[in-house]
């Protein structure tokens, strides 16, 4: 993300600490008045005849715009994975800080499939909304504390205590806040700082410590020529799953094979993103993104790093997309730290997955 992109970061990190706190939109349970959905969307991409099955077309709503974050997408569209896995057609509908959440689109229909995460799905579910989450691209979510290595270096919740760090107001301040409360801190260990969306702050020595996304500023930090210090949320007790794969639970009732078919093209598509980063920006910047100003350089290496969030050891065993029992008990703690009181059962079926995978073996390779 270049800096021109930096400010849309701001409706972003809103929509996402939002999300991760279990507030939804207005909208989303009016939304869940309609319990059925046919994803059917026009003006959709990767359109063509099926080799197998005729799925007929469907919409994928995204959780951004159409950036680096969404290459296995791409790869499947350029690829052909969509159509060889039985769809005429498959829309992506770029989201934003105006666009749809995943929770809203698929439960009115606009969409048969939403990328999202368990802090606003669990909520949706609690609220009315008969949806199920079935697998995830990111195996930790992206939120860290971002210092410079040169000046005071931050590598551990415990090396905040006595420092100054900017968070950025509202919802930011409730995460930092559960963040210390799940590392035995509290506010007054540290100096919450408020800030905007911008990490000069760091070079300018106004704090110690900034609040960050792992994929953005720490790259814009270095290339600013300063070596960047992190750790990452998901790592010191709030290990949230991000940008997952949410359906109707009708959908999987009656289209089984409709979302056996989509995970099948997503994985494939999502192998080749991981193995090619600088393919995957290439897709970003010059095709699915290019009126979005993006910067290759910096598409290439967010790509890159957002490898590290989408492979463990666990899917490097398991498979992309997979969730140990294990991630998905520190989940449902973690979204009760944050009041969202859902259980694995109502936030989760990863059945379609796993039979994906016994049907495919070779996806695992």
């Amino acid at each position: 993300m270049n800096d021109d992109l930096a400010a849309a970061g701001i409706s972003r990190r809103s929509i996402l600490q939002w999300a991760a706190l279990g507030v939804t939109a207005p909208s989303l349970l009016a939304a869940c008045g309609s319990s059925k959905s046919s994803g059917k969307s026009p003006a959709a991409v990767g359109s063509g005849p099926s080799s197998g099955a005729d799925l007929g077309s469907i919409a994928v709503q995204l959780s951004w715009i159409k950036n680096i974050e969404f290459a296995g997408e791409f790869f499947a569209t350029t690829k052909g994975y969509y159509k060889a896995a039985g769809f005429s057609a498959v829309n992506l509908i770029a989201g934003g800080s105006a666009g749809t959440s995943a929770e809203s689109a698929v439960a009115s229909g606009k969409a048969f499939v939403g990328l999202s995460s368990p802090g606003a799905t669990g909520p949706a579910i609690l609220q009315g909304a008969p949806l199920k989450t079935v697998a995830t691209t990111y195996q930790k979510n992206p939120f860290a504390i971002l210092s410079i290595a040169s000046k005071k270096p931050i590598a551990t919740p415990k090396d905040m205590a006595g420092k100054k760090i900017g968070v950025q107001q509202g919802t930011n301040q409730v995460l930092f806040k559960a963040l210390l409360t799940a590392n035995g801190l509290s506010a007054s260990d540290v100096t919450i700082v408020p800030v905007q969306y911008d990490p000069t702050v760091l070079a300018t020595g106004e704090v110690d410590g900034y609040m960050a996304y792992i994929t953005n500023e720490p790259i814009l930090i270095k290339s600013k020529g300063l070596e960047p210090t992190t750790f990452l949320f998901a790592d010191y007790g709030l290990p949230l799953v991000s940008e997952t794969f949410v359906v109707l639970q009708e959908s999987i009732d009656k289209d089984r094979a409709k979302v056996k078919a989509l995970l099948k093209a997503e994985i494939q598509g999502w192998k080749d993103a991981v193995a090619a980063p600088a393919d995957s920006a290439a897709l970003a910047v010059n095709q699915f993104g290019k009126d979005a100003g993006l910067n290759l350089t910096e598409q290439t290496a967010e790509a890159t790093a957002q490898n590290d969030l989408i492979v463990s050891d666990d899917t490097k065993k398991n498979g992309l997309f997979t969730m140990t029992d294990e991630l998905i008990a520190k989940n449902i703690d973690a979204l009760g730290k944050v009041g969202v009181k859902v259980t694995a059962k109502q936030l989760f079926d990863l059945s379609l997955l796993a039979e994906v995978y016994a049907e495919n073996p070779s996806l695992k390779a």
